[in-house]
């Protein structure tokens, strides 16, 4: 048996072969197969490099994020994670990741990619799924967005695939990526985009509400939600006041297991207000229609999509698979036997 070599995809190559049309659609595929449980996807393994450790003092983290996805039969592991500190300062970006494939079936490595790119166009579609399974059948949206870099981007990116975008209130600690922001993002939002004076105004008169920032602190107040909103706390840290979190009408996730023990419900459940008994749905259920949020417009959400590999590796095997039909990428024998191994 013939044994493919190992295909190297760099972040340039992956952004000609994937399309944010591309990996919403990829991502509700996987979103479909997680409620189906046909994708096996183990929780994150973190190694804390200072993130919120003493030691080593390097501001960071580094998550081991594997999985097998069903529908394209195929298995791999995203290492990826974020670092300030001195990679802030040398200017490059917040996030770093690297995606290794194999094929399921003999474990050989079929590819090695980039991650970054992937990363933040999957985060971005995994919050446009899960609120077009939440709010089911409703087409426009009016979102409040807090944090103006990259992935305050590619939510708005993936967003415009599955909703007619209203109206955006964009809020950051800095106003000048805030603005930034209005001025790249306007062809992706029909309506006005508009810049916050401060946090509660972009919690206002809408019906989305996603956190994208780098916060330590629970910004986001319990009385600013009203009803019918859908509050995405997407970062590593909480975000959101715990009260919230208690007085939300449902709380939907991607993986029970891993967003009990990471993120904004961590420090509730490590105080026991918040187990297992307390998540409504995950988003996969939600996907195949096992479970429905009744009477939405009146009802306050808190959905999180902490990220799983599932999605990273799904849209790795779409990207492998676009680059074997254009003839893209490098080759590369790493049992450096100078041609392709066999068994």
């Amino acid at each position: 048996m013939d044994l493919e070599q190992t295909i190297l995809l760099n972040q340039e190559e992956i952004k000609e072969l994937v399309t944010m049309k591309d990996v919403v659609n990829l991502v509700d595929k996987t979103f479909q197969d997680m409620g189906r449980e046909k994708t096996v996807n183990p929780t994150k393994v973190l190694l804390d490099l200072g993130e919120t450790a003493a030691y080593p003092p390097y501001e960071g983290f580094m998550n081991a994020m594997p999985a097998y996805i069903g529908w394209q039969d195929i298995a791999g592991i995203k290492w990826a994670g974020g670092l300030l500190g001195k990679r802030k300062e040398l200017g490059l970006p917040y996030i770093t990741s690297m995606i290794l494939l194999i094929n399921p079936q003999i474990g050989n490595f079929v590819s090695v990619m980039d991650g970054a790119f992937i990363t933040n166009f999957r985060t971005g579609a995994q919050t446009a799924n899960a609120l077009k399974y939440i709010k089911e059948g409703q087409k426009s949206i009016k979102v409040g967005l807090y944090g103006a870099g990259m992935q305050g981007r590619t939510q708005t990116m993936a967003l415009a695939e599955v909703f007619e975008i209203e109206e955006l209130v964009v809020y950051d600690i800095y106003n000048e990526a805030a603005e930034n922001f209005k001025e790249s993002m306007k062809s992706y939002v029909k309506g006005n985009i508009t810049v916050a004076e401060n946090p509660q105004q972009a919690a206002q008169n809408v019906d989305t509400i996603i956190c994208v920032t780098q916060s330590k602190d629970s910004f986001l107040k319990d009385e600013w939600v009203q009803p019918g909103t859908v509050v995405f706390p997407m970062g590593s840290y909480q975000e959101v006041e715990n009260e919230f979190i208690l007085n939300a009408d449902h709380i939907v996730v991607d993986h029970i297991e891993q967003c009990l023990h990471r993120g904004v419900l961590k420090d509730l459940n490590e105080q026991g207000k918040i187990t297992e008994e307390h998540i409504d749905a995950t988003i996969g259920e939600l996907a195949i229609g096992k479970k429905r949020i009744e009477d939405f417009q009146n009802k306050r959400v808190i959905c999180i999509p902490i990220g799983t590999g599932a999605m990273d590796i799904s849209v790795a095997k779409f990207a492998l698979d676009e680059a074997k039909k254009r003839n893209m990428g490098k080759a590369f024998d790493f049992l450096g036997t100078g041609e392709v191994s066999s068994l």
